[in-house]
């Protein structure tokens, strides 16, 4: 489950206009998410607070053999109430939980503030092995960020390691430089990003159409973004070094057809070879594949994910105590009217009124019926409001999810399970890992994590 404290960094981007997106890091977030999560270990309690709009904090407990824990507090120059929600209870759940991150537009990401110098500071204390975890984020212009990010610990070399950041993002491209204390590692890394939503930006037909480029003809046309990078990096100290290149073509939200990620990435030095697969089949249901290969040693690995969510009240049917459509007065006569389907009931409606042939004469005095219940005025957000981390329109409608279901497998026959929710107030996660080629010990882990924040 997403962290309390990487849900308000994440406010922090979204407050001050940055993404994550546009970074080389980040190419395969998608398909890691789907196929690479992690099962929880143990029993492990989360309490969380924002504080105020500028301050977060918390505190965390566990038993994994021995009792364990840790400390975080976070601070903002920028209010993040606005941005985030705090209550465990009202948060939705797809901005903690949802595998599948969709690109946003790059018009929609280019509304950056002015040049204010936003600044954000997090520390996090380790116990009882003492070990101190640091981040700092600083904005020095709406396109240039520095971020620096420490650890303290009596077992690492030096007794800690440091790494500094300088990020520059164009909104077409992204450029990273790093240097690192372990190792006197220095590197550099970026991503260049080409059609869809970026040809718009400089087009007027494609301003004038809400720039997603297509007509009445192409509606069903698959339309997104294409974006190829790579990483360089040296080891001063230990004299070696090391490169990676990558594509992807990702589908934007203004898609009308199935979401979908696809990615390549080549190291030439190790002669590995990875390809990627991520596509959101359904409203519910989230899909993720990928394959390595080694020309080398002609070694090969693949793996395959899936997310399956839940809707509040998938599985049972809420009636309303008012509503007598279905159950007549005792004294009342009997009618040849049909009961309202399950299909009306899950949707709040009345049945579309079937002709009868020959419909009997009703008694004079016979009570008139009761008007169908109302539809609720209050919407959540819809599903194309979540993947555009926005409210709904005033023509938006959908049902909250109460849970999600991730499971994976491997080409070593190792499986992961893990579901999510929420009861109450209260945020679960309930993982196990299974290696199916020991039968007589499949379980390898088995754990629960429970967060409240408030």
């Amino acid at each position: 489950m997403r962290e309390f404290m990487d849900y308000i960094q994440s406010a922090f981007y979204s407050a001050t206009g940055w993404s994550r997106d546009n970074s080389y890091s980040t190419l395969n977030a998608t398909s890691d998410a789907l196929l690479h999560f992690a099962t929880p270990r143990g029993l492990r309690l989360t309490l969380s607070s924002l504080a105020t709009p500028h301050f977060a904090t918390a505190y965390q407990l566990g038993a994994v053999g021995v009792v364990d824990g840790s400390i975080s507090y976070l601070y903002s120059t920028v209010p993040l109430d606005y941005h985030a929600v705090a209550q465990s209870e009202k948060i939705p759940l797809p901005e903690l939980l949802q595998s599948y991150s969709p690109l946003a537009e790059l018009e929609r990401r280019s509304r950056i503030k002015g040049a204010r110098k936003d600044m954000l500071a997090y520390g996090r204390l380790y116990l009882p092995k003492s070990m101190l975890e640091a981040l700092m984020v600083r904005r020095i212009s709406p396109t240039l960020q520095m971020q620096v990010s420490a650890v303290s610990d009596q077992t690492l070399r030096n007794g800690g390691t440091v790494l500094g950041m300088v990020q520059y993002d164009e909104g077409r491209y992204g450029v990273e430089g790093l240097a690192s204390s372990d190792g006197g590692l220095l590197g550099i890394r970026g991503l260049y990003n080409f059609g869809g939503d970026v040809t718009g930006l400089s087009s007027t037909d494609n301003a004038q159409d809400g720039g997603n480029g297509t007509n009445g003809t192409e509606k069903e046309r698959i339309y997104g973004r294409f974006s190829a990078g790579g990483e360089l990096y040296y080891g001063t100290l230990n004299k070696s070094g090391g490169m990676s290149l990558g594509t992807r073509f990702a589908t934007l939200p203004s898609h009308k057809g199935t979401p979908l990620t696809a990615t390549m990435t080549v190291n030439p030095l190790m002669g590995t070879l990875s390809w990627t697969y991520a596509v959101m089949a359904g409203r519910n249901c989230s899909l993720g594949t990928k394959m390595d290969f080694n020309v080398y040693s002609y070694e090969s690995a693949w793996s395959v994910g899936l997310e399956l969510w839940r809707k509040r009240g998938a599985w049972t049917v809420d009636v309303d105590p008012e509503d007598n459509t279905d159950t007549p007065p005792p004294d009342a006569p009997i009618s040849p009217l049909p009961q309202r389907s399950f299909q009306a009931k899950m949707e709040w409606r009345v049945d579309e009124p079937i002709p009868l042939l020959d419909p009997p004469a009703l008694p004079a005095a016979a009570p008139e019926p009761p008007p169908s219940p109302e539809i609720p005025t209050t919407k959540p957000r819809t599903f194309r409001a979540k993947l555009q981390w926005r409210k709904n329109h005033e023509d938006e409608d959908e049902h909250p999810y109460s849970g999600v279901l991730k499971a994976r497998l491997d080409h070593h026959w190792r499986i992961g399970l893990l579901w999510e929710g929420r009861i109450k107030s209260l945020l679960f996660s309930l993982g196990s890992g299974i290696d199916l080629r020991r039968p007589d010990s499949p379980f390898r882990t088995l754990g629960l994590e429970v967060q409240f924040s408030s």
